[in-house]
């Protein structure tokens, strides 16, 4: 059965562990309770999510996934505290709830976003074997890195090459970096826990599952954004307009984008080929993503 959001069994277990490796670090006055809020708010934990399916379809398991899918959930947070804040995107609504520098002020929105990108490589640093573990961070870190190159392209821009690229171009890079880079580690990710080593067929395959997914994600916010209310999506909408940043809808119409959203849907379910039964859950994920209403 089709649903608007991806299997929520891994959850509970995500959100255990982030409590718990949290727990442990030495955080002091407000800083670990906005922590808290800022990463085990209301949300559909996607990214770790993947990483767990993408180990398990790999002949992984989900215990050794863990650590890897909390980092990923750390550094997706601190980039949502980081984006809300009023330098950049000025958000004062993230899932329906105050942002994090609404509620417990600026200094400490930024704060915040910076103890979890730290403490995500120390999660990443904890996993045996030593070569496992420097391979996932270094998966990880360079995700990050093309994340916030994205952001740059999105809310500053590029230089003068960039911008004389056509605009059609130019979206697709933002996506890819902004949004994209993140979804593609989770699987890379997953793939790593579960003991394969590049290069192997298999991490292949996450990764063009990953890319065509990853475009998907953030042409369908490109939609709703469009389409939908914010009390729909649980944030301001409207606001790429407003901004007058590319998105696709802008480029090639409402129509175009749908039928971009199924081709790429299309793409994602070929690439699970190689996986046969192991990755249907991953399946499941990108059908409801391409469907997904908030």
């Amino acid at each position: 059965m089709q649903t608007d959001a991806p299997p929520s069994k891994h959850i509970a277990a995500i959100d255990a562990w982030i409590v718990k490796f949290l727990d442990q670090q030495f955080l002091p006055g407000v800083l670990g309770e906005a922590m808290h809020y800022a990463v085990l708010g209301p949300g559909k934990r996607i990214r770790p999510q993947l990483v767990i399916e993408s180990c398990l379809a790999c002949g992984g398991a989900v215990n050794v996934a863990l650590p890897a899918a909390g980092a990923v959930e750390m550094i997706h947070a601190f980039s949502l505290v980081h984006d809300d804040l009023p330098a950049l995107d000025n958000d004062d609504l993230r899932r329906g709830l105050p942002t994090t520098h609404a509620k417990f002020g600026e200094a400490t929105g930024i704060l915040v976003g910076d103890a979890l990108m730290n403490l995500a490589y120390h999660a990443l640093a904890q996993v045996l074997p030593t070569d496992r573990s420097a391979a996932l961070s270094g998966v990880l870190s360079h995700a990050t890195s093309e994340m916030i190159a994205g952001q740059v392209l999105d809310t500053i821009g590029g230089d003068d090459d960039w911008h004389s690229l056509p605009p059609l171009e130019r979206v697709r890079d933002i996506h890819a970096k902004k949004t994209g880079a993140l979804l593609r580690a989770s699987c890379l990710l997953g793939g790593i826990c579960a003991g394969l080593t590049d290069p192997h067929p298999q991490l292949n395959a996450l990764a063009t599952f990953a890319d065509a997914i990853g475009l998907m994600f953030q042409i369908v916010d490109d939609l709703l954004d469009v389409e939908q209310s914010g009390e729909q999506v649980g944030k301001r909408t409207g606001k790429d307009a407003e901004a007058g940043k590319l998105t696709y809808p802008a480029i090639l119409g409402v129509e175009a984008t749908r039928a971009e959203i199924a081709r790429l849907e299309r793409k994602a379910l070929d690439a699970l080929g190689p996986f046969g039964t192991s990755g249907e859950k991953l399946g499941d994920m990108a059908r409801s993503l391409a469907r997904r209403t908030h």
